[in-house]
């Protein structure tokens, strides 16, 4: 991988981390059309710079996460099931689900036609959660154990945990945010364990692309949930479901050899 490779990867994380097309997905995708072998180090890249994009929630958000303790532990509760479940299966989908490009479509795929479904069905009352406070411990483990699905590449961690907390009877704009802040420790803890397991065992290369990775995930990341945030209040998730399975079709015909 190469310095131009690390910040287009960088730019794919941030813009896609928060949406709901699958952000994993887009930098497997996004490394075949570049020719990038998925090497044990572009893995961990792709995981690594993610925490560029938990930086940008955290400059967004960090009077609520510092004031606001009632929400630490209900982060804690809806983290529990990610995290049991990754760090059990952590080898299992590096080695196997992570750079598989077949799991990848077909997740996108069948994760579109989810997603319109869904927003069809979906109908918000007057009497859905309008407050992160509001939230109970229940439903942030429910939408914790949604949020678990999404370590199969493409099934996006965004749209498992925003329409998990839309059908859990949060309001849309409050499912958005929550999600946005539950990406912080589930974030945070792929990194360290990715971390943790590769030693450190990084060239001075290699140092440098996670450098690059990590300011341009952090940069677009801010412009992504901006954009969602202001998107959301006059839109519905359906365009996001229609782009999942064109983009689905398109790398299955024209690239999958």
């Amino acid at each position: 991988m190469d310095f131009i490779q690390a910040v287009i990867l960088s730019v794919v994380e941030g813009l896609t981390e928060f949406l709901p097309i699958s952000s994993t997905g887009h930098l497997v995708l996004t490394a075949e059309v570049l020719n990038i072998p998925q090497a044990d180090f572009v893995k961990s890249f792709e995981i690594i710079i993610q925490l560029g994009a938990i930086l940008a929630i955290v400059s967004l958000y960090w009077k609520k996460i510092v004031t606001n303790t009632k929400l630490w532990p209900k982060l804690a509760v809806a983290f529990l099931p990610t995290g049991i479940i990754g760090f059990l299966l952590y080898k299992t989908v590096k080695e196997f689900l992570l750079g598989n490009q077949i799991v990848t479509l077909l997740a996108l795929f069948v994760g579109g036609i989810l997603l319109i479904i869904l927003e069809k069905v979906y109908r918000e009352k007057e009497n859905h959660v309008s407050s992160i406070d509001q939230i109970s411990g229940k439903q942030a483990f429910l939408i914790g154990l949604c949020q678990s699905v999404s370590i199969i590449p493409g099934v996006s961690r965004a749209a498992a945990t925003i329409f998990g907390g839309m059908f859990l009877g949060l309001k849309r704009t409050t499912a958005v945010e929550f999600s946005f802040l539950l990406a912080i420790p589930t974030m945070a803890a792929a990194t360290g364990l990715d971390l943790i397991k590769s030693n450190f065992s990084f060239t001075v290369n290699e140092y440098s692309l996670l450098a690059v990775g990590l300011a341009g995930s952090f940069i677009t990341a801010l412009l992504a949930v901006k954009f969602l945030l202001k998107f959301i209040q006059t839109h519905t998730f359906i365009p996001f479901g229609i782009y999942r399975i064109f983009l689905a079709i398109l790398f299955w015909v024209f690239i999958i050899k």
